[in-house]
């Protein structure tokens, strides 16, 4: 069985589908832009700011469910320039410790709203 969990602190979904959906122990979060939850718009106009805010938007949701990063076994990086992957990789460094969780990353032409990089993650309470 599945349940929707909808955020209070995080953005807000930007269409018709769950911030993160909870199948027995694990989270299943949608792809997270940098949204700023407190104005509902993305502030940062260069990558590394979108991406630290992304990684701030994905701990507060995680923190509603009673997790953190450490519960992080999944992540998908979406960015529309993987010649600031470097710049990501550094950033991503900061906010996961080892063991690293499984990961992937594309290039996309593009994201909603003009965003620079979305990341999905899955989680494990446990």
């Amino acid at each position: 069985m599945k349940q929707a969990f909808l955020t209070q602190k995080g953005p807000k979904a930007v269409g018709p589908y769950s911030t993160c959906v909870i199948a027995g122990n694990t989270a299943y979060m949608s792809g997270m832009i940098g949204i700023n939850p407190a104005v509902g718009a993305i502030e940062a106009t260069d990558t590394e700011g979108q991406a630290r805010q992304v990684f701030e938007n994905i701990s507060t949701v995680l923190g509603e469910m009673g997790m953190t990063l450490e519960n992080v076994v999944k992540v998908n990086v979406f960015m529309t320039d993987l010649s600031e992957f470097a710049k990501v990789n550094a950033i991503y460094a900061e906010y996961f410790k080892t063991p690293y969780p499984a990961r992937s990353c594309v290039e996309v032409s593009k994201l909603p709203v003009g965003a620079l990089i979305e990341i999905e993650v899955i989680a494990v309470l446990g």
